[in-house]
């Protein structure tokens, strides 16, 4: 790190030695270099115990920030983990090379190389570009753009999305005849290695059935659950890691002490003994998954959208307004209506998420989770209001999430969405026909049905009203 003193001394606050150690070797190629891939998925590898033969190679997505900062610091940076007792430091070495997502020729020699075991994805839900009907769309314009790119070859410039990344990596393997591996998809959608495996053996057969023949036959997608509350860095926050342990990190991050991964699927080139640091492997991912993107996703989902139009800035201060507050526990209670299978523990989730969205020294911002609404929202809040009605239930409470984004997005300035130019085009529009504009958006099927859009419609008057749930 830049300015750091002697590492083979004990560096103050991390309880810790830092001493010149070998890079563990590639074997683990990261897209999405977020601040959640490096205090998850770097800290469990981190802490798995053969971390030695496990050197993570970290891609940035849109942007190349992240790698410009982390890159000088030899992929070294210092997670935070923030309580309401304090902060605990600790420095994290499992990325060994941090690169920008523009450099293609590098990911695509990692992808191809034998050693290569692994890839991993934080890239957003919206970057799998599938649509209602869970497949590509093939008609967005930068997935006709790479699918251009992909079928003349590297003469034509380079894959500009995730997808077309990957996909291109992956017919570079096959033509290397490297062998098998795990894509390790860490988003938050729903059975997420399936989402996973549509969206790139869509790109993939777009343009060559071979390979997506081959990828079906060669390539793992494995499903998990993550979970770990990591707002973005500030510069307050690099000056508390600077006074607290005597050097100077340009990248830390902030995570709460919280840490959980469920893992589902096939690791036909091996992985990391991540069970060491904590990590469950099952059979059965789904009631897993399914608890954290409605408890804890689809609850950040409605602070983001009720909190703000409340004044609210973070998780902590909404959660803390009553009007808040209740709409939680109501859609929680839907939701926990309809998870089965597994040793979920509701109440006690229930109770946990409390506590962590109450913690106020984790400054979650509600402006960062409502980023991709329209995306979210279609694994967030649309499969509990279902059941609750397939149940022959209102899904009264779900459907406030629906309610609260629509009024979010008639008031929100630079809206970061997929679908942003169709929802400004949405929010021309008046009364009624704007709602179903805007609900067609999440869904079609939405408006089909009257009696939701009439549910979705009277409960917009709450928060216009300021205070009563009723």
């Amino acid at each position: 790190m830049t300015n750091e003193p002697d590492q083979t001394a004990d560096l103050p606050g991390l309880n810790r030695s830092i001493r010149p150690i070998d890079k563990a070797p590639v074997r683990i190629v990261h897209i999405g270099m977020g601040a959640f891939h490096r205090s998850h998925q770097a800290w469990y590898t981190q802490h798995a115990g053969d971390a030695a033969e496990w050197g993570i190679a970290s891609f940035t997505g849109r942007r190349p920030d992240a790698a410009e900062v982390l890159a000088p610091q030899d992929g070294l940076y210092t997670l935070v983990e923030r309580s309401d007792a304090g902060d605990a430091f600790e420095v994290i070495g499992s990325i060994v090379e941090a690169v920008d997502g523009a450099d293609v020729e590098r990911f695509v020699e990692l992808v191809s190389a034998r050693s290569t075991s692994l890839i991993t994805l934080t890239i957003t839900e919206a970057a799998y570009r599938l649509g209602v009907d869970g497949k590509l769309d093939s008609q967005a314009p930068d997935v006709v753009a790479d699918l251009a790119v992909l079928a003349a070859g590297s003469s034509s410039g380079k894959p500009t999305t995730p997808l077309g990344r990957l996909v291109l990596g992956l017919a570079q393997r096959r033509a290397a005849d490297a062998g098998p591996l795990a894509v390790v998809c860490c988003d938050n959608l729903s059975n997420n290695g399936t989402v996973a495996r549509s969206a790139v053996t869509g790109m993939a057969g777009a343009f060559d059935a071979g390979l997506a023949a081959w990828i079906e036959a060669n390539v793992s997608f494995v499903s998990t659950s993550v979970d770990r509350i990591t707002p973005r860095t500030t510069a307050a926050d690099i000056d508390a890691v600077a006074a607290a342990c005597g050097y100077r990190d340009e990248s830390p991050v902030v995570a709460e002490p919280f840490v959980n991964w469920v893992l589902s699927g096939d690791f036909p080139a091996g992985r990391p003994r991540w069970e060491d640091a904590g990590a469950v492997f099952v059979d059965e991912i789904e009631p897993y998954e399914n608890r954290k993107l409605w408890l804890l996703n689809g609850a950040h989902s409605l602070l983001a959208y009720a909190g703000q139009l409340r004044g609210h800035k973070t998780v902590a201060e909404a959660l803390a307004d009553e009007f808040c507050r209740r709409a939680v526990e109501e859609f929680w209670d839907e939701a926990a209506a309809n998870l089965h299978g597994g040793d979920l523990g509701i109440p006690e989730y229930r109770a946990a998420l409390l506590e962590r969205f109450g913690n106020s020294r984790i400054a979650h911002h509600l402006a960062q989770i409502a980023m991709d609404g329209s995306t979210k929202l279609r694994m967030r809040a649309l499969p509990v209001l279902r059941a609750e009605r397939a149940a022959g239930r209102s899904g009264r409470a779900s459907a406030r999430m629906l309610a609260a984004w629509t009024a979010y997005t008639a008031t929100a300035s630079g809206l970061q969405d997929p679908l942003a130019e169709d929802i400004a085009a949405a929010n021309l529009l008046t009364g009624r026909a704007r709602l179903e504009a805007l609900l067609r958006l999440v869904d079609p099927d939405l408006v089909a049905d009257a009696a939701i859009v009439d549910l979705v419609e009277g409960l917009l008057d709450t928060f216009a009203a300021a205070g009563n749930l009723s």
